[in-house]
């Protein structure tokens, strides 16, 4: 089972804390706010390893309360009260949001996983899927081992650069020549003949004659 059972305390406690570094680790989700059903808070506890059976009873029986403790001392999550209460049911679906996630990425079910916080039939069927990729007892439960090794897939996965593919040239079109208008020849003006005005003959004006003055004669006197 996931989380030391059976184990000493202290082998409990590592195995548990390493697991809670993965999940603090991955600083791309925050905690969800979850309200999960009796019945669907069994199926995520069991989905991890916990050993709970799946019931919609009041999560007060003795085996779901010690499974919950554990849970809440590997995740150092206070107070260790068997109790799920808000803090714990909201650690509980960050995990399973990761583990779908990190399926999705390494597994590439189609249609993928929806992140949705449970521990349902199709999330089961993927992880066995992980399991039969590599010879596993295909139980469909995602224990330490598993999560570990998914884990650690994953982020081979997300560290590889996404290919982008190199936009193809666009042929341009080459402009074709526009033809340059011949100059159509300007036909040169043949000049009219500006006729030369013909000179009016001026009359000469006719000269007056002008008259002698007839000498008085001078009367001699007679001596």
């Amino acid at each position: 089972m996931w989380c030391g059972f059976g184990k000493s305390s202290a082998t409990f406690a590592a195995t548990c804390l390493i697991t809670a570094s993965l999940v603090i680790a991955d600083t791309g989700f925050a905690a969800s706010q979850r309200s999960y059903t009796p019945q669907q808070f069994r199926a995520v506890l069991r989905g991890l390893g916990y050993n709970v059976k799946v019931t919609n009873t009041p999560l007060t029986d003795a085996q779901t309360k010690k499974a919950i403790r554990e849970f809440q001392t590997g995740y150092k999550l206070q107070p260790v009260d068997g109790i799920a209460g808000r803090k714990t049911q909201d650690f509980a679906a960050n995990i399973i949001k990761i583990l779908q996630t990190n399926l999705n990425a390494v597994v590439k079910p189609n249609p993928p996983l929806p992140r949705d916080y449970f521990y349902g039939s199709r999330t089961e069927a993927v992880v066995k899927e992980y399991q039969k990729k590599y010879q596993l007892q295909e139980t469909g439960i995602a224990n330490l081992a598993l999560r570990q090794k998914l884990n650690e897939e994953a982020k081979t996965v997300f560290s590889q650069p996404t290919a982008t593919p190199t936009p193809r040239a666009t042929p341009r079109a080459t402009p074709r020549a526009t033809p340059t208008a011949t100059p159509t020849a300007t036909p040169m003006a043949t000049p009219t003949a500006t006729p030369m005005s013909t000179p009016t003959a001026t009359p000469m004006s006719t000269p007056m004659s002008t008259p002698m003055s007839t000498p008085t004669s001078t009367p001699t006197s007679t001596p």
